[in-house]
């Protein structure tokens, strides 16, 4: 494969694109270079194949055909990829059947802390400690791994590294633009997505700046205390920042005393979009209503300022939690007076929730207020909540409605890895064509879902799979070998021999 041929590649996919060819509908969406509705050009083209095969963008795609050749080159992109997405199997794996893979290659070098490597590359040329490799700097790649915890003996030659880049120019608060403008931080690789904690650590202590906008807000996600800890050491300062509310989804009742000591209020909530999406918190005590918060978390936040009148999306927190089923939440704000009466459409909603199916009454859609048009969506993943579920669309609630990053219920229960609800809603007939605003189809949802989502202990991907494949959706065929878990891996290349028919070549994943 050269340059030549993939540039080949692109202009067949656009013409194919401009005839409306169903296959190259497909192919474009499921990456998505430009928002729906934009006319694409050549260079979207070419950012689908280098997509298509594994690559971040066509640049770096043609940086790495053209330095290493296609063969090693995409082995060597696979295992960057690994490293970063903590496919430890993956790195084993490729690295005991060549352990050459990552020579020459800086990237792979920071990714592996390979500081003999990246001394030598250093000192051959210095302008390699600040420069892209290939697309982003080197300190910003180090913080991108997730070795730590594969190789947790290497932490030394990693802040050697580390140590080694700062000496030569590079910046800590260097942030990777994303398509919106908006920046991820260094500190933010380092700490919310590789829960690198000795990285983070060194990173504040260089001068990293903690109110990055992502980093506080991430650490609540991380299943400790530790990179919390270490930002509110370090200044972080948690107001407007919705970490507080973020640290409600777990029910972490200790992170959010943290925060509230810190200088938090419990009332804030900023609804402004970060790297382009609206955020997935509201308001404190809407979001222990439609989260199920203990009644310690509520109390907290009533001793903290909460107001318990504060209207959102049309409704109050008394009647968020009736309409959500919040029953503990609601007898809390009755003894407290701050009960509030509820309309006709907010009294069926929470009859519903009571447990009961109205006979011969029925919602409306577009009469729902704000905080209810998506209820299903927000409920489905809570622990008992499928009955509930099952009420609303008895009453006529919207069961395939995209939320506001385009994602469907049905989409949403496989990324959970929750079969039972998934099945709920395949039996509804959904729209398993339907992509989201990630690019993402049912199938690479339940994937994203499988590697990232915080709640993945004990869930069923493997289920979820299975089912989408009996409903018919389309196995890519590069996708066994790129997911991170192997029994997944081994139960898709299982199901593609048996089914040869369901592969197609192309297709997120």
């Amino acid at each position: 494969m050269t340059i030549d041929q993939l540039r080949r590649d692109a202009t067949v996919l656009k013409r194919a694109y401009s005839g409306q060819h169903p296959d190259a509908l497909l192919r474009v969406a499921a990456h998505r270079p430009r928002p729906d509705g934009v006319a694409l050009k050549h260079a979207d083209f070419l950012h689908v194949i280098a997509r298509e095969r594994g690559f971040a963008s066509w640049p770096h795609l043609k940086v790495s055909v053209e330095t290493q050749g296609m063969d090693r080159a995409q082995r060597q992109q696979r295992l960057a990829l690994a490293l970063k997405n903590r496919q430890d199997h993956v790195v084993r794996q490729m690295l005991d059947t060549d352990p050459s893979l990552p020579e020459g290659n800086l990237a792979l070098s920071l990714l592996i802390y390979d500081r003999a490597a990246v001394a030598q590359m250093i000192v051959e040329d210095p302008s390699r400690a600040t420069a892209p490799a290939p697309l982003i700097p080197p300190l910003t790649v180090l913080a991108q791994s997730t070795a730590i915890h594969l190789f947790p003996d290497r932490e030394g030659e990693m802040l050697a590294i580390a140590d080694l880049l700062l000496a030569n120019g590079a910046d800590v608060n260097h942030g990777v633009p994303e398509e919106d403008g908006h920046a991820l931080s260094t500190l933010y690789f380092a700490m919310g997505h590789a829960n690198n904690m000795a990285l983070s650590e060194w990173l504040l202590d260089h001068g990293a700046d903690p109110n990055d906008g992502e980093s506080l807000y991430h650490a609540t996600e991380l299943g400790h205390h530790g990179g919390l800890r270490l930002l509110l050491a370090h200044g972080a300062d948690p107001r407007g920042s919705n970490a507080l509310l973020r640290a409600m989804d777990f029910h972490d009742v200790d992170a959010v005393q943290m925060l509230l000591d810190a200088g938090a209020r419990a009332d804030d909530f900023n609804p402004e979009e970060v790297g382009g999406e609206a955020p997935w918190t509201v308001p404190a005590l809407h979001q222990a209503a439609r989260r199920m918060s203990p009644p310690e978390m509520v109390t907290l936040l009533l001793d903290n300022g909460a107001d318990p009148q504060r209207i959102y999306d049309g409704v109050t927190p008394y009647a968020y939690a009736r309409i959500f089923g919040n029953t503990a939440l609601a007898q809390q704000l009755e003894a407290a007076g701050h009960a509030t009466p509820l309309t006709e459409v907010e009294a069926l909603l929470a009859e519903v929730a009571d447990g009961v199916v109205p006979e011969g009454r029925y919602i409306d859609p577009a009469k729902l207020p704000p905080a209810a048009r998506n209820i299903i969506r927000d409920i489905l993943h809570l622990p008992g909540k499928l009955p509930h579920v099952q009420r609303l669309v008895a009453v006529g609630v919207e069961y395939d409605r995209p939320d506001a990053s385009g994602v469907t219920p049905v989409q949403a229960a496989g990324w959970s890895g929750l079969p039972d609800v998934m099945a709920t809603f395949l039996h509804l007939k959904p729209d398993l064509a339907h992509i989201n605003s990630y690019g993402g189809t049912l199938f690479s949802t339940i994937l994203h879902g499988a590697e990232n989502n915080p709640d993945r202990e004990g869930r069923d991907y493997i289920a979820c799979l299975r089912l989408a494949l009996e409903h018919g959706v389309a196995l890519p065929r590069a996708v066994p070998d790129r997911v991170g878990d192997p029994e997944i891996a081994a139960f898709l290349r299982d199901w593609a021999e048996a089914k040869p028919g369901q592969v197609v070549e192309n297709g997120p994943v």
